[in-house]
């Protein structure tokens, strides 16, 4: 199942790169936002998301001087407004967040197995999961810094 995930995203992420960025693609209605528990569910979904990238061997360094509670914060906004809520995201682009944080495609996808395991964690179903997953593919090209 995740390996059907990580290559679908990897599916979307060609098809959307050219597109522009994730907000321009973000839902015009609610349905994904009320699918994922609204805000709140969104909240302990990205609780979830941080505490096991934080944690994880393969990528945790590049969150060392993160402050959690805010990265999680932004994260809930970003989804949030993402996925058709009424949330503004405020915090930097996304090339400007990681552009020397030195990200492969490796970090990347241990990143997106992460998200994986914490949606199946708090039950969000596949459809939904993928729905997400396409919204946040196109940002691969501007956190993958090293090629």
């Amino acid at each position: 199942m995740k390996k059907l995930l990580m290559l679908l995203l990897l599916a979307c992420t060609s098809l959307i790169c050219t597109t522009g960025t994730a907000q321009n693609i973000a839902p015009a209605n609610d349905t994904l936002y009320k699918a994922f528990g609204e805000k709140n569910g969104i909240t302990l979904l990205m609780d979830d998301f941080v505490n096991r990238v934080i944690k994880d061997p393969r990528i945790g360094t590049h969150f060392k001087d993160a402050k959690p509670p805010m990265l999680k914060a932004q994260l809930t906004d970003q989804v949030c407004q993402l996925t058709g809520g009424p949330c503004i995201y405020k915090g930097a682009d996304m090339k400007s967040a990681h552009e020397a944080m030195d990200i492969n495609k490796g970090d990347f996808h241990a990143l997106v197995e992460n998200l994986q395991s914490a949606m199946e964690a708090r039950g969000i179903p596949f459809t939904q999961q993928n729905r997400l997953l396409a919204l946040l593919a196109p940002m691969h090209r501007d956190v993958i810094t090293l090629h």
